[in-house]
């Protein structure tokens, strides 16, 4: 679970203002979330619904969910017929939603550490490397895949501890479509 919420605790506190470098967009956010987790977290814990607003508001328009779902269907992504591409898209954004706003609820204080970026802001597409520093356990590395676009940096990746979450997120749709019958 400690894996979990360090990754849901730094993808949500991601999204800053889109002119902001991938670096310092991580960390203002990060800041602010972490603040706002803090000072109401007796209003998260009675209404566990109200942290997908905060989701909502301070993380989703940093994310390229077109791109991330690009990603999860790989080689198949042409195969998807074009009206079936905003449901699978949508099914994928609510999938990281419910998971990462689980995953805030559980904040308990750890300690955020920024590494060196790797890649060039020059090239359009950075790996932002972070740690989350557990009290009597081993740091967890979170690096964050970024893209440059028409709307600033957006994430199209993250992987926790060297795991990708685009490739295990494709799965669970994959099993829901597999039990459901439809394309998510």
């Amino acid at each position: 679970m400690n894996k979990i919420l360090a990754f849901v605790l730094l993808l949500v506190v991601l999204p800053a203002q889109a002119a902001t470098g991938p670096e310092k967009l991580i960390k203002d956010t990060s800041d602010k979330v972490i603040a706002e987790i803090k000072e109401n977290a007796d209003r998260y814990q009675s209404d566990p619904q109200s942290i997908y607003q905060l989701v909502d508001e301070v993380v989703l328009p940093h994310f390229d969910f077109t791109a991330m779902t690009d990603l999860a269907l790989g080689r198949y992504k042409d195969d998807v017929a074009v009206d079936q591409k905003p449901t699978i898209v949508k099914a994928f954004r609510q999938l990281l939603v419910r998971t990462y706003s689980s995953a805030l609820l559980e904040y308990t204080d750890q300690v955020l550490i920024y590494l060196p970026m790797e890649g060039s802001e020059d090239s359009g597409q950075v790996v932002v490397r972070t740690e989350i520093e557990q009290q009597g356990g081993f740091p967890i590395p979170i690096n964050y895949s970024l893209r440059l676009g028409d709307n600033g940096w957006k994430v199209i990746d993250i992987s926790v501890d060297e795991v990708s979450l685009v490739p295990i997120t494709a799965r669970v749709l994959r099993e829901r479509s597999k039990r459901t019958g439809s394309a998510v």
